[in-house]
């Protein structure tokens, strides 16, 4: 096998730094200075050799060398706790790092009691060289993230989130994988399951009972403050709780989070909210009876969304005038008439919201209300809590329940211009009239937007072309590349000339057809470039040059 790319050896590293609560770095540095030993994968080790129960066939390819490497690091961590080390001893937390004291340690090398049949030896190595590669690696994850270079703020924000996680624990399973994932690491656990036999949580019929765990991670997490030593382990447990709870990407996204936000604040996240929100506002026509009340929350709602200060204002923004509902009010027929008007106002622009709504605060605060009002809340909080009742249902409800998701709507496709240009282009239509290939294919998604007209042009002209290769094959043309702006271009190795840069050109494939038979079926009457690929029998290559050219790749 061929040697792993630095990223692909970077994710093991992640992968196994989260399951055991060490510093990534330090796995990335050991792979750097020990170079040893070699492996049956065409890598070479972290310097670690069998040991204990440990034969040389489970140490052998580099995710085992990563695996018990991460595991020989926590059980020397164990080893120096149990001889009296501190976590400052262990961690610069002004730094956010190993001490130079623990690398050191990390150096000398290390061999595992035969109580630890997990971890392995580590060979020694030269000290200075480990602690410039984990200074190294440590610097490019910092740039990388735009990590502040002092966290000494770190472990007292870790806590004030910590302290407010019982209040805003809503029994959602993101939450409690959080809270599990958090003891975990602090417990020095293996598994989750290992955590509910940890914490005696009743397992009747094989499973934990959901009530008793979320008791007994709820009372764990609220003596996290008192018994917080600042080991390594520990901290890592809190940034992962912060990460889960948060929904964020990585490590390094908590702490930035951490630094960013305040972390004393007492609201939940109020974007888990969103889905429930929504779904409620899809269902509002099947639900609308034309009751006063519910009109009410749909005219406060609208009016909070557009930010009005009345609901005289609101109404009037919905084509009514206010005066002439007040000088009708005896009129039945013309009450009855008004309601109606508005009924269709405010369904029509609830309606729009689920393709209109882009997670601003104000408009979830307009739908919020909304939801308040409806459902004769006693006030915003509890309200938020019947929405969290309702995101909990939907975590586990089938796709044809009435607590699942509804699908959501279509935006509504705007008209189709008489002529495309760099300003008008619609990624979800078709270039040409009534065709199969659409703006998508050509900008991969939107993400090569054309830059001029020129450009515009040239892809409609393939498009055209296309089109007419599509429908005497009979078959659907798979993109895989149409324009390619010049940077990208370079970058994938693309010919300097390549008609990618212009826009005309398509590479594609279609099920089930070889690119020579592609190929051959075009050959006769295709009247620009046409191309196949000795190194990918199934693409197949078509440009708008404007004059004939056959080539093998």
């Amino acid at each position: 096998m061929a040697e792993r790319s630095p990223d692909q050896r970077n994710n093991y590293y992640l992968i196994e730094a989260a399951r055991t609560g060490i510093h990534k770095p330090i796995l990335a540095a050991l792979y750097e200075v020990q170079g040893k030993p070699p492996l049956t994968d065409g890598e070479t080790g972290l310097g670690i050799a069998p040991a204990n129960r440990i034969p040389p066939a489970q140490v052998n390819t580099f995710p085992e060398q990563v695996q018990y490497a991460a595991n020989t690091l926590r059980s020397l961590t164990d080893r120096l706790t149990a001889d009296g080390w501190q976590g400052k001893d262990i961690w610069d937390a002004g730094a956010g790092r190993y001490s130079d004291r623990f690398l050191r340690h990390i150096a000398e090398g290390y061999s595992p009691p035969a109580t630890d049949p997990a971890a392995a030896r580590l060979e020694p190595v030269d000290e200075d060289a480990l602690i410039a590669a984990y200074l190294t690696d440590l610097e490019t994850d910092y740039r990388a993230e735009n990590l502040p270079k002092n966290l000494a703020y770190l472990d007292q924000a870790l806590l004030a989130f910590v302290e407010r996680v019982p209040v805003n624990y809503s029994r959602l399973s993101f939450q409690r994988q959080a809270l599990l994932e958090m003891v975990r690491l602090w417990r020095k656990l293996e598994t989750h399951q290992a955590v509910t036999i940890a914490l005696k949580v009743p397992e009747p019929d094989g499973r934990a009972d959901e009530a008793a765990l979320d008791q007994a991670l709820l009372d764990f997490v609220k003596q996290a403050d008192r018994y917080f030593s600042g080991y390594p382990n520990q901290r890592e447990a809190l940034i992962r709780l912060v990460q889960l709870w948060r929904e964020l990407d990585s490590r390094e996204a908590a702490i930035q989070w951490l630094a960013a936000e305040d972390p004393h604040s007492h609201e939940s996240n109020l974007e888990i909210i969103d889905p429930a929100l929504l779904s409620f506002v899809q269902r509002i026509p099947e639900f609308y009876r034309g009751r006063g009340d519910q009109r009410f929350a749909l005219t406060e709602g609208y009016r909070l969304w557009n930010g009005l200060g009345s609901r005289t204002t609101a109404i009037k923004k919905l084509g009514l005038d206010p005066q002439a509902l007040v000088n009708n009010t005896g009129d039945a027929a013309a009450m009855a008439q008004a309601a109606a008007q508005i009924d269709r106002a405010l369904l029509n622009f609830w309606s729009a919201v689920p393709t209109r709504y882009e997670g601003i605060s104000d408009h979830r605060e307009a739908m919020l209300r909304l939801v308040t009002i409806w459902r004769r809340m006693e006030g915003r909080i509890p309200a938020i809590q019947s929405l969290f009742d309702d995101v909990r249902r939907m975590e586990r409800a089938n796709r044809d329940s009435i607590d699942a998701m509804p699908p959501p709507p279509p935006r509504p496709l705007p008209t189709r211009p008489a002529r495309w240009t760099p300003d008008n282009i619609q990624i979800g239509a078709s270039i040409v009239p009534s065709g199969n290939f659409t703006w998508s294919e050509a900008t991969r998604g939107g993400t090569r937007m054309p830059p001029d007209q020129a450009t515009v042009n040239a892809i409609v002209r393939i498009a055209l072309l296309a089109q007419e290769a599509r429908d005497r094959i009979g078959r659907p043309f798979l993109i895989t590349s149409w324009y390619r702006p010049a940077e990208i271009n370079a970058r994938v190795g693309g010919a300097s000339m390549s008609r990618h840069i212009v826009g005309d050109a398509i590479d594609f494939y279609c099920d089930g057809l070889t690119g020579r038979q592609l190929y051959w079926a075009l050959d006769p009457w295709w009247p620009g470039g046409l191309g196949r690929y000795a190194q990918y029998p199934y693409l197949c290559h078509l440009d708008a040059r404007g004059s004939r050219a056959r080539w093998t790749h």
